[in-house]
């Protein structure tokens, strides 16, 4: 694997790769990649995409048993936060596929079970972190607007979310505040992540090249996260089953998204 590392002139650390402006014709081809990526190994996508949806489906299962339907929504929308550590192994693909190496189960299971013993590890606690953070703000959020109203069915959360001051107040600053913990979690992860797959580099430095990154093409990359966000809502939609196909495409797009933005990736 590559290790080039460039001091940035300006737009981030020492030890981070220098960043290029891209644009939205560089958002549209590596969407085009990643789908070409995943017909290429569609076996390796469905395997990693499935392991979300049965994720997705034992978590419905566990909110139902425990008599909390409301939390299937706060879950859901959650869970495929974690997609990005399941998408080392699509970003080793990709990576294979661009240097024209083999891609093998060995060499790319390999890879994923490698992360263990680098940077990629402390990543996983900032994710876990903003996730605890945005179940938190909800069931806070739900006492304050809802007090401690007891909802045994689906039918009846949903009617009390559409058809009561309350419900629609919940919904409105719930969207606002997750809106803005999506931000944070994409911009400091759309770049890092990869980069700490391909890079020896520590994971602070890659998430303020995340960041830098964001903040030096905006509309791009904004555009880009729009497009992960919708998808993914999209794919949770049929039993979790858009998550076969969806998280695998989004997973190799990323990859070529960093290889397009990092000069010398």
């Amino acid at each position: 694997m590559t290790n080039n590392t460039t001091e940035l002139t300006g737009d981030g650390p020492v030890g981070a790769p220098v960043l290029r402006t891209i644009t939205i014709g560089d958002v549209k081809a590596c969407l085009s990649d990643g789908w070409g990526d995943f017909l290429a190994h569609p076996g390796f996508g469905l395997f990693f995409g499935g392991i979300y949806m049965l994720g997705g489906l034992a978590i419905v299962g566990f909110v139902n048993s425990i008599g909390q339907p409301w939390m299937i929504i706060p879950l859901a929308i959650g869970f495929p936060l974690l997609g990005p550590f399941v998408a080392v192994g699509l970003y080793e693909i990709s990576r294979r596929r661009n240097e024209g190496e083999p891609v093998t189960r060995k060499g790319v299971l390999a890879q994923v079970f490698h992360q263990r013993e680098r940077q990629l590890g402390w990543m996983a606690f900032v994710v876990m972190f903003i996730f605890w953070v945005w179940i938190y703000q909800v069931r806070l959020l739900f006492a304050l607007f809802l007090g401690f109203k007891s909802f045994s069915s689906w039918d009846r959360f949903t009617e009390i979310m559409l058809s009561t001051p309350e419900g629609w107040g919940f919904l409105a600053v719930g969207t606002l505040v997750g809106g803005v913990l999506a931000l944070v979690l994409f911009s400091t992860t759309v770049i890092s992540l990869p980069m700490l797959a391909e890079r020896e580099v520590d994971f602070v430095t890659a998430m303020i090249t995340s960041v830098a990154m964001v903040v030096k093409n905006p509309v791009p990359m904004l555009t880009f996260g729009f497009i992960v966000g919708l998808s993914t809502l999209v794919a949770l939609l049929p039993a979790f089953l858009g998550l076969l196909v969806v998280l695998p495409v989004l997973g190799h797009a990323t990859w070529h998204l960093y290889r397009r933005a990092a000069a010398g990736g």
